[in-house]
């Protein structure tokens, strides 16, 4: 979802100055809550709706009830088709102003108290169409050292190809040891991995992943000594940490071409999404997360239906008639 700006209140027709107790208000933001210059045009904007709102209707704003302050949001919410966050913003700065017309013993009652906005959808996970996330996985820089490439493959097969929080791709060790938070079976193909809420999890390795790991398990001791335990090390020989899985997914998907910034979480998301797309098992793609609750997988069920709309439009006879 886009994180633009809230779009600011239309003007009303009156482009001349606001009453003096709205201007009165305004400049006690500016000058003792030292407000940003944009968050007082913005308060400034509403102030002059709601101004306006009155006018139209005839209202005393000095005795407004709730109830024709919420017909007002119906009727900005209709008209205007503003979204939840630009409703709030108009809200904040009409409560905001009758509030201190309390204070300063001007008003009874605060007619905004209790006033909310529609509730805002959750953003969708962002996740990569499965070309790109193919690209990213096969991509091979040249004269790129080997020990590093192998790394890179083997965590971009384990986000990927298995749908790993980072938090469980850094804390796997090579192998089962007492006190391992994680740690890679080959033999069952399986990564057994510590999620959220300490809830252990098998998640199996695909052929992609097996390949990648015995990749790098045949050049991991170039880094690592004989005592570490950790599958993924950095140069120094050190456990990788979140913060360095970052850092070389996003130089990786530079190198490959991708046309936006790639991090760990999005190649889970990934994973479900695609894996969704294909199976549409909703309890497979859940247990594999390792998510308590299935609402928490049904956010990809949306993913998914924007793939099939897509694909509608691109394909359908009907889609296409003009």
């Amino acid at each position: 979802m886009s994180s633009a700006p809230p779009s600011a209140p239309a003007a009303a027709p009156d482009d001349g100055p606001l009453p003096p107790l709205q201007q009165r208000w305004l400049e006690h933001l500016r000058v003792e809550r030292r407000l940003a210059a944009r968050t007082l045009a913005l308060y400034h904007a509403a102030l002059r709706e709601l101004s306006a709102l009155a006018a139209d209707d005839g209202v005393d704003l000095m005795r407004l009830q709730p109830a024709q302050a919420r017909r007002w949001m119906a009727r900005l919410h209709a008209a205007q088709d503003l979204s939840p966050r630009s409703l709030a913003l108009r809200l904040s700065a009409w409560r905001g102003w009758y509030r201190w017309l309390g204070r300063e013993a001007l008003v009874a009652l605060n007619p905004i108290d209790g006033l909310r906005p529609p509730r805002q959808g959750k953003p969708l996970p962002k996740a990569l169409g499965v070309d790109d996330a193919q690209r990213l996985a096969d991509h091979a820089q040249p004269g790129a050292d080997p020990v590093a490439e192998a790394l890179e493959r083997c965590l971009v097969e384990l986000l990927y190809g298995c749908g790993l929080r980072v938090s469980e791709l850094v804390g796997l060790d090579l192998r089962h040891h007492a006190g391992a938070a994680g740690w890679i079976a080959l033999d069952a193909a399986e990564a057994q991995v510590l999620g959220k809420g300490g809830k252990r999890r098998a998640v199996p390795l695909g052929r992609a992943a097996l390949q990648a790991l015995q990749q790098w398990s045949a050049l991991r001791g170039q880094w690592a000594g004989a005592d570490e335990p950790a599958l993924l090390v950095g140069p120094r020989g050190a456990r990788l940490s979140t913060a360095q899985v970052r850092s070389r997914l996003k130089k990786r998907a530079l190198q490959s071409g991708l046309p936006t910034h790639v991090h760990p979480h999005m190649l889970r998301h990934s994973f479900a999404s695609h894996l969704l797309q294909s199976s549409g098992d909703l309890r497979g793609v859940q247990e594999l997360l390792g998510h308590a609750n299935i609402s928490t997988t049904q956010v990809y069920t949306r993913l998914d239906f924007q793939h099939l709309a897509k694909v509608y439009d691109a394909a359908h006879p009907r889609a296409r008639k003009k």
